[in-house]
């Protein structure tokens, strides 16, 4: 022993002492953690196919609150988050469909809480990479809170909530490099997709620009699940919540993206919160689908399975209110990170349908806050808390803040007359929606849960040219990262059920065997889906002016008119500090060269003034270029009308130049664009 190294004998021991912990799980029999042998790992156990979820289902909640209770503190999903506080109107009563107060009485103006998140990443990673996005929605009603928790992508990766966890082990970093964050691009993510083809609809969404969202102010909200509104006649109707941004739906590019990560990660939160001190409150107008019971079965897809949506040509989304965010959170832990959503958490004239991911959150959400907020009492803190009175017999636990007075904390009770006590249904007390259910018990999946390509080739056909091309280098870079080929191939040979043109165009840039076959013969498709049917608007868009030293008094002027438009200009120069035009008018330069860039801004105007400078010249023509790289509307007067020509980019879409009474208009019209597709890029 004398004559071997101290430390290695020490790591050896240590290497002893961890041996019988090691587990290789390649190859083996899946059981529970009790080790029985599991039979079926797809499906949860339902009261019939199409029933719902049993609670009995001990293989489901062990592997869910198993999966619930991974990480402390932070969320396991949409760690990554920013909120803000506001207001919900309603435009008229929807008193036929539903018993919900806060739906039906136009008079009212309901608080609202709102966190946008990523999904992927964790607390410390950048807000534009490419990932759904959270869009959840607390209601403080009258009746007590309701949690309208969804995603900016109306469907998901998969079916049945049992699955939820392998899903997200497969898109999180991998587990023996810790690698990569907040990203899709590796190959466990890959192969779960290539394994799991429920997943070909979700996936093109996130391979599409909807995964990389301008603003928060500027992408939909999706309640993603099937539920039901149920009137005071006892009617139930099939609904699907949407929130519409009247901005619009607008996305960055993928270059762009990946330098903003790089340039400003807080860009998301940045401009959500610039935007509500501004005044510029951002607004969401709520739509619902709705669908009546009878018609349940009158669809080319089953209304439960969360893996679809419903084609707005066939359901059309009515508008039914307006939300408004304008108050930026006082505490970001104590308000953001501390709220605790449910899709549970409803109110008289809200229920449930039986969709088995819906059914299974409705499970895991509540397990998820015992492990993060340390117990039962999450619903105590701040911004939890209900604006209604709440009492019941639930005593004591970790982080309690009600002082309950009194001996009984039980119900049945005579010491306090019963009470507290329930409410009669008629009184305004919950009572679910009585749906009949009948089935064995059973671990399955409807017949009609197995179509997997016909909506993701729908959702192909409603691309306009740009947005394909887009999807095509989307899955070029992200299968381009991918190491293993059979992975790769795998995709290609999957994909090639949606779409031909895509499947070849991917396989093509990553080496791959190309399809072969006639692929998808569908043609249908819903124009709602493309961006470029979306609202335009240059309101609260965001100019970045390059101005020199010498600034001539019409720039002032051009600038007060885009403000007046409701366009955000901001200078830039190669310093800080105040320019005096020539006719006494004072611009204040913000950002330099060092400081900005044309990523961070929706459009470029260029006006020049420093010959005295040489580089000047070169910087500014620098953010042009990249602008107009990214499709982004330019404009340009005085010398900076020179510097466009020099670049030979004038008289292409989007590029405004010249000074006069029609520069001004033609700016504003370029910038509610948001991009100029049809550019002609050298």
């Amino acid at each position: 022993m004398s004559d071997q190294n101290p430390k290695k004998v020490n790591e050896n021991s240590k290497n002893d002492q961890l041996e019988q912990f090691r587990v290789d799980d390649k190859g083996r029999k899946l059981t529970t953690n009790q080790g029985l042998k599991v039979a079926e790992d797809e499906f949860s156990l339902k009261a019939g196919e199409r029933g719902p979820t049993l609670m009995e289902d001990f293989h489901f909640r062990e592997k869910m609150t198993h999966f619930d209770h991974e990480r402390i503190p932070e969320r396991i999903v949409h760690a990554r988050g920013f909120a803000a506080h506001g207001e919900f109107e309603l435009y008229g009563s929807l008193k036929d469909y539903t018993k919900a107060n806060f739906l039906r009485d136009t008079s009212k103006k309901t608080p609202v809480f709102v966190r946008f998140s990523t999904v992927a990443g964790s607390r410390g990673s950048a807000e534009t990479v490419r990932d759904a996005r959270g869009f959840a929605t607390k209601f403080y009603t009258e009746e007590g809170n309701y949690d309208l928790v969804g995603n900016n992508i109306p469907v998901f990766f998969i079916q049945d909530a049992i699955k939820f966890p392998d899903l997200v082990h497969a898109l999180k970093p991998e587990p023996h490099n810790e690698m990569p964050q907040a990203a899709s691009a590796h190959d466990t993510f890959w192969d779960f997709v290539a394994n799991n083809q429920e997943s070909a609809h979700m996936v093109m969404w996130a391979m599409s620009d909807r995964a990389i969202p301008r603003s928060f102010r500027m992408m939909e909200g999706f309640g993603v699940h099937t539920f039901r509104l149920v009137n005071d006649e006892g009617k139930a109707h099939f609904v699907k919540f949407h929130w519409k941004p009247v901005l619009g739906t607008h996305s960055l590019v993928w270059d762009e993206a990946q330098k903003i990560s790089g340039k400003d990660p807080d860009f998301h939160r940045r401009d959500l919160w610039e935007s509500i001190e501004n005044g510029d409150y951002p607004e969401y107008e709520l739509g619902l689908q709705i669908i009546a019971e009878e018609d349940e079965f009158n669809f080319d897809f089953d209304i439960l399975d969360p893996t679809k949506l419903w084609p707005e040509e066939d359901v059309p989304v009515k508008l039914v209110g307006k939300m408004t965010l304008n108050r930026n959170v006082d505490n970001v832990f104590a308000e953001t990170e501390q709220v605790a959503f449910h899709p549970g958490h409803v109110v008289p004239g809200i229920d449930f349908s039986n969709d088995p991911l819906l059914q299974g959150r409705l499970f895991s959400y509540t397990d998820t806050q015992l492990s993060r907020l340390g117990g039962p009492n999450f619903h105590e803190l701040p911004i939890n808390r209900p604006v209604c009175p709440f009492h019941n017999n639930q005593r004591d636990g970790i982080s309690r803040h009600t002082i309950n007075k009194g001996q009984v904390s039980y119900h049945k009770n005579s010491l306090a007359a019963n009470t507290p006590s329930p409410t009669p249904e008629e009184e305004g007390g919950y009572v679910h929606y009585q749906e009949k259910v009948e089935g064995r018990k059973i671990r399955s999946r409807s017949e009609s849960f197995k179509d997997h390509f016909s909506q993701a080739t729908l959702f192909w056909n409603s691309m306009s040219k740009p947005e394909k091309e887009h999807l095509k280098k989307a899955f070029s870079f992200e299968l381009g990262k991918v190491k293993s080929k059979s992975v790769q191939q795998q995709v290609v040979d999957m994909f090639a059920n949606v779409s031909l043109e895509l499947a070849t165009a991917f396989a093509e840039a990553i080496d791959a065997v190309p399809p072969s076959g006639e692929g998808s013969a569908a043609t249908k498709a819903s124009p709602a889906l493309s961006q470029l049917n979306t609202n335009k608007s240059p309101h609260t868009r965001k100019v970045g002016v390059i101005v020199g030293q010498r600034v001539s008094g019409e720039v002032a002027e051009i600038l007060q008119e885009l403000k007046s438009n409701g366009i955000q200009a901001e200078c830039i120069s190669d310093k800080l500090g105040k320019r005096i035009a020539d006719n006494g008018s004072e611009l204040e330069v913000m950002h330099t060269f060092l400081t900005a860039s044309s990523v961070l801004f929706d459009a470029i105007y260029v006006v020049g003034g420093n010959s005295e400078n040489p580089m000047f010249k070169k910087e500014a023509l620098y953010f042009v270029n990249e602008a107009f790289s990214h499709y982004k509307p330019i404009g340009a007067t005085h010398e900076g009308e020179e510097w466009l020509s020099e670049a030979q980019i004038v008289g292409n879409p989007g590029v405004i130049s010249g000074a006069g009474k029609d520069f001004v208009p033609s700016f504003i019209e370029a910038i509610s664009f948001h991009r100029h597709w049809d550019r002609k890029l050298v």
